[in-house]
């Protein structure tokens, strides 16, 4: 079994040098350390502070999977426009149901400053909270779409994926994720009792001076399998520099899997998505059901965004060499291009 490497110090991303410091970190580090971060121009001079603060992007993500339904959470905090988004998706009747939230220039918006510690929170039509706790996140939603107060409960696996890499010529994104986690609390959708007990959960705190233009195809699931609890994580076009982002957890122990290409059709977008290695341990077709998207141009600002609800087929070779099947195993994929 793979584990992650302890080339990264704890204590924060940012090390008293100003310098981040790339690579898995074998546990979460407490603090970003933002405000020791030496950020130059593409010309290796000091930028300035404006230009320090309006570069630097963070988000965070929540995600509920449930034989009947799934849900996602989010909060975004790109400087110059918050934004916010919560979905509710029925499996059998196959309708999305979602609210979305955006606030110029994210006034009334805070977002945690540690990977750790800290809470991320949005009001409008629809509160949300994130509060993190070491390896738990509590979630508090209140509004005409959802409401409850939950736990994802982390600390019993302690194994979340956390990473920095370099981005670009002068930036770093922080990474963080873990997959396939139980839950405890409440939780409604407008009105109707939710078993939380039931679904799995992951999440997703990401951070850091990431490109002016982004773009990333993603892979994403929390499920039961015969053989445990089983979450995964693969992406490319982001986390790609030195070491990624893929990998699976099952039974809450983290092994690290080779880069992956993502495939699919945009103009035909509700047909297979194709994800795959070289060495053949990752041969996954994902089907899509739903989707929950946004078309943003606001000139200088522009989001293309699609998370699809559906289902994952295939197999997987782990590190001891046996295959995992997956057979119409629910997940998320999702298709993404900013400019922010």
């Amino acid at each position: 079994m793979s584990l992650m490497s302890a080339a990264c110090p704890q204590s924060a991303v940012i090390g008293q040098d100003g310098l981040p410091c790339f690579g898995h970190y074998a546990r979460p580090p407490a603090e970003l350390g933002l405000e020791r971060f030496v950020y130059r121009t593409v010309l290796d001079k000091p930028a300035s502070a404006l230009s320090k603060y309006l570069h630097f992007k963070q988000f965070q993500f929540v995600s509920l999977c449930h034989p009947d339904w799934q849900i996602g959470i989010a909060i975004a905090d790109i400087r110059y426009l918050a934004s916010a988004f919560c979905y509710f998706y029925d499996r059998n009747t196959g309708q999305l149901d979602e609210l979305e939230l955006l606030k110029p220039f994210s006034l009334g918006v805070s977002m945690s400053p540690s990977p750790t510690q800290g809470e991320a929170r949005i009001s409008g039509k629809q509160h949300i909270s994130l509060t993190l706790q070491h390896y738990n996140w509590h979630v508090r939603l209140s509004g005409a779409l959802l409401q409850g107060e939950f736990s994802l409960n982390g600390a019993a696996d302690a194994s979340p994926l956390a990473l920095c890499t370099p981005t670009g010529y002068n930036g770093w994104t922080y990474t963080q994720k873990h997959n396939a986690l139980p839950l405890n609390g409440t939780l409604s959708y407008r009105g109707k009792p939710l078993d939380v007990t039931a679904a799995l959960a992951g999440y997703d705190f990401s951070a850091g001076f990431m490109r002016r233009e982004t773009s990333w195809r993603w892979g994403s699931i929390s499920a039961l399998l015969p053989q445990g609890r089983f979450g995964l994580n693969l992406a490319c076009g982001v986390n790609e520099t030195g070491t990624t982002e893929n990998g699976l957890w099952l039974n809450g122990q983290w092994q690290s899997l080779p880069p992956v290409a993502i495939t699919l059709n945009r103009q035909q977008p509700q047909t297979p998505w194709q994800y795959h290695d070289d060495s053949g341990r990752v041969k996954l077709q994902f089907s899509p059901q739903q989707v929950r998207q946004q078309k943003l141009d606001l000139g200088v600002l522009a989001s293309n965004f699609r998370q699809y609800c559906g289902f994952f087929c295939g197999e997987i070779t782990l590190a001891n060499g046996e295959k995992l099947l997956l057979q119409q195993v629910p997940g998320l994929a999702e298709d993404h291009f900013a400019r922010w």
